[in-house]
């Protein structure tokens, strides 16, 4: 069973990591910020072993800098599509990232449509599925097309249904509010937005969670086609900005 724990940052990122064999040695993913990284690393005796980026965003990538200055001699693996200043290592879908302290490979899976460049990361079980898939939603389509997000959900549809979900935002309980809008009789989500608001008050994460949960309750995992996706894309973006 492989450990993961986070790092809270900025307003609602969460940067995961990886624990290995050692678990005082950590794969680090998507740092938004450098400070609270070095903060943890150190509190906690812990040594970071590799970076992890699923996309150039700011908001996953900003801390990279300060991180090399602290442990220069890092590896990070990235997207060559996504440039990033600081990445030692190019990745794309079929490749394994191998690190000595973790018994299993780190796989990697093309994912465009946020960006032309995000890859996902599948540790064993565990998927980090950076902006592209959130619980009860998907990412914005910024570079990519709707017919590159739709296939990359699909691709990730594709996976065992107990995969655990890892995705890099606090987004779940504004992401129900939606779903539960375009998916009125849905029982599933009903569930999901009790166990979701208990989580919240206990002001824990409500991540990780199953695929088999995300099939069940997120809306954008059922869209049948690119049209489909773009709308309820679409519909959900004037949701959130109050757009009746």
């Amino acid at each position: 069973m492989n450990k993961i724990t986070y790092i809270k940052a900025l307003r609602d990122n969460y940067i995961w990591l990886i624990h290995g064999v050692d678990p005082s040695h950590v794969i680090v993913i998507d740092p938004g910020e450098a400070t609270p990284v070095i903060a943890h690393l150190k509190e906690n005796n812990l040594h970071m072993d590799g970076i992890l980026l699923t996309h150039h965003h700011w908001d996953h990538t900003n801390g990279v800098n300060g991180l090399l200055q602290q442990y220069p001699h890092t590896p990070i693996y990235s997207s060559e599509s996504d440039k990033v200043d600081g990445v030692t290592h190019f990745v794309k879908e079929g490749e394994n990232i191998h690190f000595a302290n973790l018994p299993s490979p780190i796989k990697v899976l093309d994912i465009p449509g946020h960006t032309l460049g995000h890859v996902a990361f599948i540790y064993e079980d565990a998927l980090f599925s950076g902006d592209t898939l959130f619980s009860c939603g998907c990412g914005r389509i910024f570079e990519g097309t709707p017919e590159q997000m739709f296939d990359s959900l699909q691709k990730l549809k594709q996976l065992p249904a107990d995969t655990l979900m890892y995705c890099a935002h606090e987004y779940t309980e504004s992401n129900i509010a939606f779903a539960e809008v375009a998916e009125v009789d849905n029982k599933a989500l009903q569930l999901r937005k009790k166990q979701v608001a208990d989580l919240r008050k206990a002001n824990l994460p409500t991540l990780p969670i199953s695929l088999k949960t995300e099939l069940e309750t997120n809306p954008f995992l059922r869209c049948k086609s690119a049209a489909d996706l773009l709308h309820l894309r679409e519909w959900k973006s004037k949701f959130d900005a109050g757009v009746k």
